[in-house]
């Protein structure tokens, strides 16, 4: 009797271990093709993406996708929020390659892929979530959607293939590692000295427009701050090269200056 009771618990536990995996989605393809193709350079502050191998390996993304649009708004709701959050990001880099790639080589920049009256990033060619979608719809639809996520540090995760953006990360999105991948390629970008950069003799941050686009984002109370300089204070450490100027900078009253957006595509060299 004690025998059957233990097998009957391990079969029960076995099935609900099964049911919480098989709840999460899996990015295991997406992840290998970022390792494979996605060169860290500036010592992982920066990356450059390889099109010319995903090209050859375009079946094997196109797959993903359809995995990705696959996913009801059900399946999609009965996720934690990490989950939801790190699915939506990798389906906005992965679809970002797959525009890139329907005319790579023969492109200088993204924007090459939009018009006099649409912009590529308002083109609805992404099916997800039962709906045909934009780009911007997942990212300001979804993703900034106020009172969702609430999460300024997404802007360091989603890539829009530019120079100028934050590095395309070589790993997938995951829910259980999200907080450490934000905190890792927030503080990359913020240490990337081409993009933001302190200016001691005059007290000034020179940020990367992402900050000018979207300050709103960083002073809506994420980490107890409500505003812009209160979010750059506390990363006072990846802003500053010596403790001189990190004392200047996590006092907060400096002045700022945003710099000019590369708009080059993020290719290798």
């Amino acid at each position: 009797m004690t025998g059957l009771i233990k097998t009957c618990l391990t079969g029960l536990l076995l099935c609900w271990t099964y049911s919480v995996w098989a709840d999460r989605f899996d990015h295991t393809a997406w992840d290998r093709l970022l390792r494979d193709h996605v060169i860290m350079i500036n010592q992982g502050r920066a990356s450059q993406v390889d099109y010319a191998a995903f090209l050859q390996e375009r079946q094997g993304l196109q797959h993903y996708l359809r995995r990705l649009s696959a996913v009801s708004e059900k399946t999609f709701a009965s996720w934690s929020k990490p989950e939801q959050l790190a699915f939506l990001i990798n389906a906005y880099n992965a679809f970002t390659v797959e525009l890139i790639l329907t005319r790579y080589p023969k492109l200088d920049s993204i924007k090459d892929l939009g018009s006099f009256l649409r912009s590529p990033w308002k083109k609805e060619f992404v099916p997800l979530l039962g709906k045909m979608r934009s780009l911007d719809d997942i990212e300001h639809g979804m993703i900034r959607k106020p009172g969702v996520y609430s999460e300024p540090r997404i802007h360091f995760a989603v890539n829009c293939a530019s120079i100028g953006c934050p590095a395309l990360l070589n790993q997938a999105f995951v829910g259980e590692k999200l907080e450490q991948q934000f905190e890792i390629v927030t503080k990359a970008f913020l240490e990337d000295r081409t993009r933001n950069r302190y200016n001691a003799s005059a007290n000034r941050l020179e940020l990367s427009k992402i900050f000018d686009w979207y300050t709103e984002d960083f002073e809506s109370g994420w980490g107890g701050w409500h505003s812009l300089n209160q979010f750059l204070a506390h990363y006072a450490d990846s802003l500053t090269d010596n403790e001189q100027d990190r004392q200047m900078v996590a006092a907060g009253g400096f002045k700022i200056r945003y710099l000019d957006y590369d708009w080059k595509l993020n290719e290798t060299q």
